[in-house]
């Protein structure tokens, strides 16, 4: 329900019209603080990356959709193999989760007017988009990653690897996690310290205590990673020996950083796919989340839990056999508090009244597939299976039926759901349910057959294969799936580009959904509310007498905070309202900063270690001009 706006109000709208308005134009997105613009700019930079990982993936499949194909080489091959992997993990689906649904969501779920650092959140996008021009860069120049996503050594040191391929690998894993990193902290203080008054935790909407886990796991889980890159850039630049077993080193540290960082961002991956679908269910179902508490737990548990289970990638590594048993038990704990979330979504459903709309559907989708995703990962908990099959394509095809089908299908899922709240019109059903069905079909055909070509012997990061091997059929049928897949996701984006334009308009609320994002005008104002929502249950839109309330609130001018950039800060565990906090305006320093570092990077590559000197100290600078004192508002 809209927050009503009487007469007598008029002139406090207007007033918050005026202080948090931007600059139109270019300048207001370079210079933009506004959460749901920089979630915005994450969101279609991420889609770019996407359709590039996209074409890559087509490649691959091109080439192995017969015996003995020659349509790329094996170095242009093994780049594509790699870039895929680097720009889906890196650069579309952590970003355009946390980047993208997180930052337009999160402050307009828990009542705030913006992120808790709002410039922090502007650095981390540019940083991102550093990050990733800085790597397709080494693909525009002949030198992209090529030792696999994983970038095992010994391929990935300086004797088996001169170039400068891995180097963009290394430092644009390092300035990516930076960009991670920053927004991580920024979610996990908004999301304890922004919450409306009233929103104690255990009002919290599940989709937020999702992005929480994300969160703790992006700064925890990151370091492993930036650390192992240091060791490797330290290697191959200054002759370093981290890697090297002739001089006192091991390759197997390189494994054990890695997956450190490696297996938690699975469920980095898939947590928001959690929170995205407890935000769906309720609202098709017509009911609130079963076991709401122990849903809001599990989601907390599978981002803790998920640390526990590195080595199992590992297990043909020789590892002590007690070593073993251990993360094998740990990968079958992890099942746990999945296995109560698949019962609370399916429960939700059934005891409600559905209606089978396009974003019910691709959550239905991702339930079939996180579930045959899932059984599979038990599977591999064994370790004579896993042993067994290392490096088959039946890893392939677990890792994709749980990285695409159970993490990108609710963000599909959910690009229908908001996009009547970001844009203020309707997508079209019919043409959203047919693409449902066409990428269903796609990803189905494509990654199931995986699976037994994977135990007919066919190894990952194969370039080509010899005919007679029984592996013809099944990678024919895998590369019309892809086929089928890209059609079905092109059809995703006409319609919604189409309806942005062309459809109907949609009104606050359309789907009448139990979270407070549906409670403003659609699009959302730039300050959010105008007047700081009561909160009295996890589905505040549900409570129509606090809603009601607000609309009083705001005639008398009672948290309306219309004398600057001011959101109010709570009490962490209880929601209590704490002090008032004056937020700070546009900026370019984010940019600039952004652009300093990025000339760190492009210099630590190509080894002028006085001019990444004299590029960090203008980083210094830009962040010390940051700090300065704000001018008071106009």
């Amino acid at each position: 329900m809209a927050v009503a706006a009487p007469p007598r109000a008029q002139d406090r709208i207007g007033r918050l019209e005026r202080i948090w308005e931007e600059r139109p134009g270019l300048l207001g997105w370079l210079t933009t603080v506004d959460h749901k613009r920089i979630a915005l700019l994450y969101f279609f930079a991420t889609l770019v990356f996407f359709a590039a990982g996209g074409v890559e993936a087509l490649l691959i499949r091109t080439q192995l959709a017969g015996p003995d194909q020659s349509v790329v080489s094996p170095g242009t091959y093994d780049e594509l193999m790699t870039m895929h992997g680097v720009t889906m993990i890196f650069l579309f689906i952590i970003p355009i989760t946390v980047g993208a649904f997180g930052n337009y969501l999160v402050p307009l779920m828990i009542g705030a007017r913006d992120m808790a650092f709002p410039r922090l959140n502007a650095l981390s996008f540019w940083l991102f988009l550093g990050s990733g021009i800085f790597m397709y860069t080494g693909l525009a120049l002949g030198m992209a990653p090529n030792a696999g996503w994983f970038d095992y050594v010994p391929l990935a040191l300086k004797p088996y690897d001169p170039g400068l391929n891995i180097d963009f690998y290394a430092l644009g894993l390092i300035f990516n996690g930076i960009s991670s990193t920053a927004a991580a902290i920024n979610f996990i203080a908004t999301i304890f310290k922004l919450r409306a008054p009233g929103m104690s935790l255990n009002r919290m909407p599940l989709f937020c205590f999702a992005m929480l886990a994300v969160s703790f796991a992006l700064v925890f889980a990151l370091p492993a990673l930036t650390i192992d890159c240091v060791y490797l850039e330290l290697q191959r630049k200054l002759g370093f020996h981290f890697f090297d077993v002739a001089s006192g080193g091991d390759p197997l540290l390189w494994q054990h950083l890695f997956w450190i960082f490696g297996h938690p961002e699975v469920y980095i991956i898939v947590l928001p796919a959690f929170g995205i679908a407890t935000s769906i269910i309720p609202t098709f179902a017509r009911r609130r989340m079963v076991a709401f508490p122990l849903v809001a737990i599990a989601e907390l548990l599978v981002a803790f839990i998920g640390f526990g289970v590195w080595a199992h990638h590992m297990f043909a590594t020789g590892l002590a056999t007690i070593t073993l048993i251990f993360f094998a038990a740990a990968s079958m704990m992890v099942v746990i508090p999945s296995t109560i979330q698949i019962y609370a979504w399916l429960m939700t459903v059934t005891t409600g009244r559905p209606q089978f709309r396009a974003p019910l559907m691709f959550i239905g989708g991702f339930i079939l597939f996180f579930v045959i995703g899932g059984l599979s990962g038990i599977m591999f908990a064994a370790i004579p299976f896993n042993q067994a099959t290392t490096d088959t394509y039946f890893v392939v095809a677990h890792f994709h039926f749980i990285i695409f089908g159970a993490a990108v299908f609710p963000l599909l899922g959910g690009m229908y759901y908001w996009f009547p709240k970001v844009t203020g019109r309707m997508y079209h059903e019919r043409w959203a349910q047919a693409s449902f069905w066409l990428t269903f079909l796609g990803t189905s055909l494509t990654f199931f057959p995986m699976h037994i070509v994977g135990l007919l012997g066919m190894t990952r990061r194969i370039y080509t294969y010899q005919a007679g091997l029984g592996w013809d059929a099944y990678n024919l049928s895998e590369t019309v799936g892809a086929f089928i897949l890209a059609a079905g996701l092109l059809i995703i984006f006409a319609n919604l580009v189409v309806s942005a334009f062309r459809g109907a308009p949609a009104g606050p609320d359309p789907f009448y959904g139990g979270t407070l994002e549906w409670s403003i005008p659609s699009p959302p104002p730039e300050y959010n509310f105008a007047v700081i929502p009561k909160v009295s249950s996890p589905y505040p839109n549900w409570d129509r007498a606090d809603r009601e309330e607000d609309a009083r609130r705001l005639e008398q001018g009672v948290l309306v905070l219309e004398q600057g950039h001011e959101t109010p800060a709570s009490t962490v565990l209880d929601g209590r309202l704490d002090e008032v906090l004056d937020m700070p305006s546009e900026s370019p320093l984010p940019v600039a900063l952004a652009l300093c570092v990025a000339l760190v990077f492009v210099a630590l590559l190509t080894s002028h270690y006085a001019v990444a000197g004299i590029f960090g100290a203008l980083a210094v600078l830009a962040l010390g001009a940051w700090h300065w004192r704000e001018p008071a508002e106009g």
